[in-house]
């Protein structure tokens, strides 16, 4: 997920967009944009398994209405095979985690990936951008400011690491995921 425009381009909020177009990348595509769907999709093959990367070209908080199309479009499982990729505040900055269901975590995207779908049984892979230090911005004014060039280098390992979890949960699912980047020494 994340926000379209240059406006939020290198921003914390825009990680799990960064790492799905890292995602295509790896397997030689790039997204293209998908007005039916309102976002930017991508095609590609993991192991066996057809994979849709996909960044809504709507707002964060909108998301649900390009995720419940994409489910539709794509002729898509259903929800078991939805992996959402998103920052996190409550994890340090660059760790990354995979988790199936749970809570919103205040998370407007994924609150609308909720309402769209009915559910919360859906992967996420969270990008941890940690909370504004000494509580001094809101959350929101946190993760929509532009990432320092100090702290580049982490969000950019931090990408690579979830898309490397989109691949494993792929191959063998969310448990084997969470098994490998859950319990790796990261950050």
């Amino acid at each position: 997920m994340g926000n379209p425009g240059s406006r939020y381009a290198n921003t914390r909020h825009n990680l799990g967009a960064d790492a799905a177009v890292l995602l295509a990348e790896r397997f030689g595509e790039r997204l293209r944009d998908d007005t039916k769907v309102s976002a930017s999709v991508a095609e590609i093959r993991i192991g066996d398994k057809r994979v849709v990367v996909a960044v809504p070209m709507t707002w964060m908080n909108e998301s649900g209405k390009a995720v419940s199309s994409l489910l539709r479009r794509y002729d898509l499982p259903g929800v078991s095979s939805l992996v959402v990729l998103h920052d996190e505040l409550d994890l340090p900055t660059g760790r990354v985690k995979v988790k199936s269901g749970g809570g919103l975590a205040g998370n407007n995207g994924l609150r609308s990936i909720h309402q769209h779908l009915g559910t919360k049984d859906f992967t996420r892979v969270r990008l941890g951008v940690d909370k504004p230090p000494g509580g001094s911005e809101r959350g929101a004014d946190w993760v929509l400011a532009k990432i320092p060039r100090s702290a580049r280098v982490d969000f950019d390992i931090a990408c690579q690491r979830a898309a490397d979890a989109v691949e494993l949960i792929a191959v063998g699912g969310p448990e084997h995921a969470m098994q490998k980047i859950n319990a790796s020494d990261q950050g």
